[in-house]
């Protein structure tokens, strides 16, 4: 397949040459089932699922009937546990589930491929020679977002895990960095910009490449 050349910058912002991107990996179909399917997958698997409530049988107490059947004046009552009653217990009371949804490889990594060419096709992925940052300040990463202009969500995606370039970016909002061992099709989709380092891509291709 042939191959799609894109431009490859400095962190300053100014051209560093050029990088072929591999046709099967980043010109893709797009596919917005399959990354559908992928996001409502990984948001399932977020969810906790841990609350839990009592029902009338689980609540302590209320063994014993309140007062008589009749005679009383009051309506009858069976235990002052039942739901009308304080601290009695909650109808449809909610249990702990397991929200968890699966996805088998072959469409996780199809979904993966086709947001990543979606980025590319609609200009939005871009390929910079290296990231590093001498001291871990935010001005550093902060000067690297303005020459980019990424002011909407934006994710930096590593080679490796990078602590420096980590703890200058943590502190500004709507920017984030991520290893490419991480990468998945919510990350790419959920932001508006994907910046790869070189040696990201490269580990993608080696990845995902045919």
């Amino acid at each position: 397949m042939p191959n799609i050349n894109v431009k490859v910058y400095k962190m300053d912002g100014t051209e560093a040459g050029e990088m072929a991107l591999s046709e099967s990996v980043f010109g893709v179909e797009y596919n917005e089932p399959l990354i559908h399917q992928a996001i409502v997958t990984r948001l399932a698997n977020e969810r906790q699922g841990t609350k839990s409530t009592l029902t009338r049988t689980e609540v302590r107490g209320g063994g014993k009937k309140p007062w008589r059947q009749k005679g009383t004046g009051n309506a009858r009552q069976g235990s002052i546990r039942a739901p009308q009653w304080i601290k009695g217990g909650v109808v449809f009371a909610p249990k702990s589930r397991d929200y968890s949804k699966d996805m088998n490889k072959k469409a996780k990594i199809g979904a993966l491929l086709s947001a990543l060419s979606k980025k590319v096709a609609d200009g939005e992925l871009t390929v910079v020679e290296s990231l590093s940052v001498q001291n871990g300040k935010t001005k550093e990463m902060e000067a690297f977002r303005k020459a980019f202009k990424l002011d909407k969500s934006a994710v930096v995606v590593m080679d490796e895990n990078d602590e420096l370039v980590i703890r200058a970016a943590r502190n500004i909002e709507n920017l984030s960095t991520l290893p490419v061992s991480q990468i998945s099709a919510y990350e790419v989709v959920a932001n508006s910009k994907i910046v790869l380092t070189k040696a990201a891509v490269e580990k993608i291709e080696e990845v995902y490449g045919k």
